[in-house]
Parts: C-alpha cells; structure tokens; sequence
C-alpha cells in the first residue's frame, strides 16, 4: 500500500484514506462496472457535486473501466481501492481540467436531460478554450481557471466483465443501434402495463442515445436523417407520458421541434393541440386539431371527443371566475356607511 500511495503522488494524486474497505483488491480488468458515490470538492471544501444529493436523489455513479471514459484519473484512483472503501483524493490541475464537462454532463443526467447537451461537436480540449458557456457558473468559472481538486470517493461494489447487463453508455455505436428497439419495446411493455413514468425513462434513455450518435453526423446528411426518424416515433411516445404527467410545456416543444422537421406529422400536431388545450391555449389548440382532421379525416370523432373535453372545461373556468369575481364584489347592504373626512 506504500509503494502504491508513493506512485499515486509521483502522478499528482495525493490519498487519504476515511474508511478502509473489505476483501482483497480487485484486478481490474478492462470491461470491469464499478459503483460508486462521488463528492467533488474545490480545496477550500466548497462542494462542486455530490452523488447522493445530485438532482435531489442519491444515485452512485456507474463506470465501466477501460471505456475511455472523459475524466481517466476517477478510472485511476478507483483501481486502488477496496469495496465498501471510502477515500478523498486531492488531484492536481493535469487530472481535472476536464471536470467541468464531465459535471455538466452529470448534471444533466440527473436532470433527465441529454448528456451532451449543451456541448459543442468538438474535443474536450477544445472545448475548454472555446469560452463556451456550460450554463452553471461554477463551472464556467472553473473552466476559465482550472484547479486542483478533490473526489470523495466511496466504492459500493465491483462486477467483473460479463456479470452485468453494459449500460448504454458504455457500448460501441455498433451496440447502441442494436440495443435502441429492445428500449423501443421494454418502453412499450411497461407503458401498456401502466408504468408511465419508468416507460418514459426507457424512451428517454434510447433517444439521448440517438441524438449521442446523431452528433457525429453532419445535420442533413443521410446519417443524420435515419438517426432523426429512429428518434421521432420515441419523442412521440415520449410526448405521450409527459401528456399524462402533466408534462405540458415539455410536450409543446417536442411537438413544435419534430413539426418544424416533419409538417405532416398527424400525431405530432394531436399530441400538441392536447397539450395547448392543458394550458389554456384555446386558439393554438383548435388550429392544430383543424389540422389533425385536414391531414387524417379518420381522426375526426377523436378530436370532436377533445374539442368537446376542452370547451367543458373552459365553461367550467369561466363559471369558477364569474363567481369568484361575484364574491369579490359583492358587499353586505345593512352594513353600517363609514363616514370619512379629507
């Protein structure tokens, strides 16, 4: 463990030890899952993320070792520890100047978001010096000035190559085009089932993991358009749970993004004349319903059905705020008069 501590900070990693771990330590192999919480630190003790709190939720971090993942020193210091150890690793400036877009990165998983989203089609270098906003200010702060840090590390468990199903982002894009329908299907299944929200999740994951691929197509291109028709059918079925959770603005915009690429897209005009009707856009509703009718005849007694829905609840708003207003206004008759003096 010396010989291993004194090689950790020849590379500028220097190791404290919180809580010793159990068994003996692992090889390691390439292909190797570790699971483990994170904690991410500036050295004044300013906390940048934490797993167990991220997006309001404790979720450990997930890695699949020798996958080239973006911050290779988290791949380093994990390979030194035992499971169930806990350890703070102070790592110098060459180890964390790609933080800030790992963060990012996390920080949109844990929002439900793509990812990459907010990242320009380039390397990660290049990226650091293109002053591009990563939309926090501590990290664009950090970006701009690179420091040492430390990773709080706590390793939950290890599995070996081949005793685990790989996460999606762990697979060659060989395996992500493969393993796209199966999600298609599994978010099927639960959605008949009525696991809404969990058939959502499986739609999102399978789209952030289209639109990863679509990256490295030039927009237009051929790629790029067979990647968009894969991920339209799954934005729809997407939009379809967000309708039911009450999702609507979200649904709006996904509708407005797949019309604006596919005008006659009948579902996509449905599901948003659904989602104007939620929030009171009366007028956008009934036009995209018109439209509806105009590109499918077939769906006429399903809109009538909506149009129907929509005007009931509007009645009853309006018959809620003729009586609110009623109460405001009202006063009592036998009420003594209050003489005032100016």
């Amino acid at each position: 463990m010396e010989e291993l501590a004194t090689k950790l900070l020849a590379e500028g990693i220097q190791k404290k030890v919180v809580s010793p771990g159990k068994g003996d330590l692992s090889t390691f192999p390439d292909g190797t899952k570790v699971i483990f919480h994170y904690r991410s630190s500036l050295c004044d003790g300013t906390v940048l993320d934490d797993s167990r709190t991220m997006g309001g939720r404790s979720k450990p971090m997930e890695l699949i070792l020798g996958k080239k993942f973006k911050l290779a020193v988290w791949e380093r210091v994990i390979a030194t520890m035992r499971e169930g150890e806990v350890a703070d690793f102070t790592c110098d400036v060459k180890h964390t100047a790609l933080y800030p877009l790992v963060s990012q990165s996390l920080r949109n998983i844990s929002a439900g978001k793509d990812p990459l989203e907010g990242q320009r089609h380039c390397c990660g270098i290049a990226q650091i010096h293109s002053h591009h906003s990563l939309g926090h200010c501590d990290l664009d702060k950090l970006q701009a000035n690179p420091q040492p840090l430390v990773f709080t590390l706590e390793l939950m468990e290890v599995l070996t190559p081949g005793s685990f199903r790989l996460d999606i982002w762990a697979m060659t894009d060989d395996e992500k085009l493969e393993v796209v329908p199966q999600i298609h299907v599994e978010g099927n299944a639960l959605y008949k089932k009525g696991d809404v929200k969990e058939a959502a999740e499986k739609y999102h994951n399978a789209i952030a993991c289209l639109k990863n691929l679509q990256m490295k197509e030039r927009p237009g291109d051929e790629g790029w358009i067979k990647l968009d028709l894969m991920i339209t059918p799954l934005m729809l079925n997407y939009c379809q749970c967000q309708l039911i959770q009450g999702q609507y603005y979200e649904v709006l915009d996904h509708c407005s993004s797949i019309l604006s690429k596919y005008e006659d897209n009948v579902k996509a005009y449905f599901k948003r004349a659904k989602a104007h009707a939620a929030v009171w856009n009366e007028t956008e509703a009934r036009a995209d319903f018109a439209k509806v009718v105009e590109l499918d005849p077939s769906l006429g007694p399903s809109v009538a059905k909506e149009l129907r829905a929509m005007e009931e609840r509007i009645r009853s708003k309006e018959k809620e705020e003729k009586g609110r207003y009623k109460s405001l206004f009202s006063y009592d008759s036998n009420a003594p008069a209050t003489a005032t003096t100016g």
